[in-house]
């Protein structure tokens, strides 16, 4: 429970003989002094008892009214805070308190739990989004409640401003070392958030819009075409992995996510083409032409109970994969360069460390542009729709053509 009074700090009084008047805050046991801002007046004029402005003789203005109106909305804001902590059970903290009174028409709005609607919001898209999406929405949920235990910065949605931003960065940075790319996600999930809340009216907060984090280009994981025909033809002993590198190739001559790929069944593979709606992106009956090594993967599963490919989840298969491509030899030493921060990282890894999921996707991507597809095919087939998302594909097809030319006619 809040309590608040008023008094005349006559120890900073200024040249002119005005003391500030403070707020005095105490909640379980604790207090808050705070100047009221833009509220000063000679010792004379104020009530102590009162704790408010008394009228001057002269004051043809009538001030003492604007001034007492600004203590009792503090007033005001205070009970509004102690009704709103008391309903949705928020605990009352320094920065909770002074942040609802630096915006006290905002405290109806953001009297409910920000982790409570973060959770609603989670529950709203478990009908439409990937599964590997939403448990990327929770990471990002789980990681903000990891920052708020550890630094006790009270977060509601009064408190999501320039400030809070400032301070999840170098929580994110300093304390916990992330990539400046996962930064970036965290801000976009955040700020996806914060805009459905805004829409059903659960805040009025406008600051979040104004966090700007810079990404950070980062290497192109793929297999090449020697590379990947080297694992396409490879004869494994284990079915296990025979398994993992036909959904991987599958993958890689399709263009087809995991999520996409793992979920085919039977009636998507119609006259040449897979036809099916994208897991992540909800694109109705996408259809992806199937080149002769996909063609050539299917025909190994026909009448099989496998058909169309194998099932394994996406941990294991990530697993798995870096198996296969360190038995096929793909262990070319790869330079990584991650930024924390301002902070550099480098690492060197066996490319078959580095091998996910993702870099199949990517893999046909690269080769399809190296070997020549037009561009707008490629992304046609891919469902990529931004631009600077497919520009780094493009950059580095054009690096390898370069480095052919080089390497042929440059050295005649």
């Amino acid at each position: 429970m809040i309590n608040i009074s008023f008094y005349l700090n006559t120890q900073k009084i200024d040249k002119n003989g005005q003391s500030p008047v403070y707020m005095l805050l105490t909640y379980k046991g604790q207090r808050i002094r705070k100047a009221v801002k833009n509220v000063k007046v000679s010792p004379g004029l104020w009530n102590d008892k009162k704790g408010r402005v008394k009228p001057a003789k002269d004051d043809a203005l009538r001030i003492h009214e604007s001034f007492n109106s600004k203590l009792e909305s503090l007033e005001e804001a205070a009970h509004k805070i102690n009704k709103v902590s008391l309903r949705y059970e928020i605990p009352l903290t320094k920065e909770y308190i002074l942040t609802r009174l630096e915006n006290p028409e905002s405290i109806e709005l953001t009297g409910r739990n920000f982790f409570t609607v973060f959770q609603e919001y989670i529950s709203t898209l478990s009908g439409h989004r990937a599964k590997r999406t939403l448990t990327g929405i929770t990471t990002v949920m789980n990681f903000l409640k990891a920052f708020q235990n550890e630094t006790k910065y009270s977060i509601s949605f009064a408190s999501i401003d320039l400030r809070f931003f400032e301070e999840l960065r170098s929580y994110a940075f300093e304390k916990r070392g992330i990539a400046n790319n996962y930064f970036l996600k965290i801000i976009m999930v955040l700020k996806a958030f914060m805009n459905w809340a805004a829409e059903r009216e659960y805040h009025s907060t406008v600051a979040y819009k104004k966090f700007k984090v810079q990404e950070v280009e980062r290497e192109v994981i793929y297999l090449t075409i020697n590379e990947l025909t080297d694992l396409f033809n490879y004869k494994f002993d284990s079915k296990r992995l025979s398994h993992v590198r036909d959904i991987y190739c599958f993958s890689c001559y399709t263009g087809l996510r995991f999520s996409d790929v793992i979920s085919l069944n039977e009636s998507h593979i119609q006259d040449g083409y897979v036809v099916k709606t994208i897991v992540k992106t909800g694109q109705v009956n996408n259809k992806i032409p199937l080149n002769k090594q996909a063609k050539a993967i299917l025909d190994k599963y026909r009448d099989t109970i496998h058909y169309p490919l194998p099932k394994i989840s996406n941990q294991k298969f990530n697993s798995y994969i870096k198996e296969c491509c360190e038995k096929v030899g793909i262990d070319t030493p790869i330079s990584i360069v991650r930024f924390s921060g301002g902070k550099r990282v480098e690492t060197t890894h066996p490319k078959y460390e580095l091998i996910t999921s993702h870099t199949a996707r990517k893999t046909f991507v690269t080769n399809s542009l190296i070997l020549g597809m037009k561009e707008m095919i490629v992304r046609n087939i891919t469902g990529h729709k931004k631009e600077e998302s497919f520009k780094k594909y493009v950059k580095v097809a054009e690096d390898v053509k370069r480095k052919e030319m080089e390497s042929t006619w440059d050295s005649i």
